[in-house]
């Protein structure tokens, strides 16, 4: 009897597993809460007339989160490095404070029905519930708060949940990766400016964003922080060297931390080599075409510097340019094959390799010079999980990586914040 018993359990279980098997990455894709923590904004989609409610010309936007599957966008507060003196702070505030304003519009006035704003793990989980995508706000660069501490405040109000004290070029609070091509550090790590804002960070229930700053840097603001940290948009230094990737060294410690890191899909830091078969030949036949039509070819660091204004008219032209290139590009692909969603896994793999299924998380750069073959925008989100099915990861593990190792993060920084606070 005792024998018939377990074969009946043994029997039970295996139909358990195969059940499991059976699923497909649509629905594990459904089931799961899917982020993406970094999508760059252009404050001219945020009008009346022209927003995300539609399928704008921008990698992300309702319509293609919705077809796509991702349900988290953590829009981006993001300001270039300028002048560290009054008239650049004031200009950088300025620039912050309508991209606050942007996602407030869009969040309140243009979709509230589809897209609610979220300030808290728990508020994450609640909206997707409801069916609503879910609007998050990081701040890429602290520079815009000045010299003035209380900012961090001021930015925690307004819906910031991640902040990097830096970007590319030294700010007043910290180094910056971009350090490495010279050598030239402005505070050999953080400033003393810096080293405050982490304890207004921690104080507040802000996630400490490592991804721009200098490894000097970032091993610092390791050992000061209270709580787990992020990499909001960063890959593995040992497969791809760049300064804006991390070395074991940094993800080991990011492990002990209790964070997690962001892969991104952003070809230069997955794979060099393809970038650069593959752009010089795609290169080639854009500046043909831009020829022909009278365009002038800019390259993504001068489009930085332009005004809003400027950059949504040279994306337009870019566009004419893009759609008369694709059958030669179509040909090029076959000689060069460009950075997919092949090497972002890769990258995730090695990730989960180095630092373990729980310190793993997702991002694309959308907007920000993001974006591969295969997700070249939100709306072929489903792809990276396919991907992930075919190197075996589970639902559970899948799970973890779309979102709900951030969503740990975000609860532990939560609830070292309240103790701070009841101190």
């Amino acid at each position: 009897m005792k024998k018939i018993k377990f074969i009946i359990l043994f029997l039970f279980l295996v139909n358990c597993q195969d059940s499991t098997k059976t699923l497909t990455a649509e629905q594990i894709h459904n089931n799961v809460i899917t982020i993406d923590t970094h999508d760059d904004i252009d404050v001219n989609n945020f009008t009346d007339s022209l927003n995300y409610t539609s399928d704008t010309d921008t990698q992300v936007n309702l319509p293609k989160m919705n077809k796509g599957g991702l349900d988290v966008s953590w829009f981006i507060v993001y300001t270039g490095q300028g002048d560290l003196n009054a008239e650049g702070f004031k200009k950088a505030s300025a620039n912050a404070e309508a991209k606050f304003d942007a996602i407030d519009r869009l969040v309140s006035e243009y979709a509230p029905d589809q897209i609610e704003l979220a300030r808290s793990a728990a508020d994450v989980r609640r909206i997707w519930k409801s069916g609503k995508k879910v609007a998050m706000i990081g701040v890429e660069n602290a520079y815009p708060m000045g010299l003035d501490t209380a900012n961090m405040k001021r930015y925690y109000d307004r819906g910031a949940r991640y902040v990097s004290l830096a970007h590319n070029g030294h700010s007043q609070f910290s180094d910056s990766n971009t350090g490495e091509k010279d050598s030239i550090w402005l505070h050999d790590g953080l400033s003393d400016l810096g080293r405050q804002m982490i304890d207004k960070m921690n104080y507040y229930g802000i996630m400490i964003d490592l991804s721009h700053p200098s490894k000097k840097a970032n091993l610092e603001m390791l050992t000061l922080s209270k709580a787990p940290v992020i990499a909001s948009h960063s890959s593995a230094r040992a497969l791809c060297d760049h300064s804006r990737n991390l070395d074991d060294e940094q993800l080991l410690a990011i492990k002990n931390n209790g964070g997690v890191v962001q892969t991104v899909a952003l070809g230069s830091y997955l794979n060099a080599e393809k970038v650069k078969s593959f752009n010089s030949l795609r290169d080639s036949v854009y500046n043909e075409a831009a020829s022909d039509m009278g365009i002038k070819m800019i390259s993504m660091r001068e489009i930085r510097k332009l005004p809003s204004s400027e950059i949504s008219k040279y994306r337009a032209s870019y566009k004419k340019i893009v759609d008369a290139s694709k059958g030669k590009i179509e040909e090029i692909k076959k000689i060069a094959p460009p950075v997919s969603v092949v090497d972002f896994v890769d990258h995730i793999d090695y990730l989960v390799k180095v630092m373990g299924i729980n310190h793993v998380g997702i991002s694309s750069d959308f907007d920000g010079g993001g974006g591969i073959e295969g997700w070249s925008d939100a709306s072929e989100t489903l792809n990276v999980t396919k991907e992930l099915v075919v190197r075996g990861y589970s639902e559970e593990e899948i799970k973890k990586i779309w979102g709900d190792n951030l969503l740990r993060v975000m609860e532990e920084v939560e609830s070292i914040s309240k103790q701070l606070q009841g101190k």
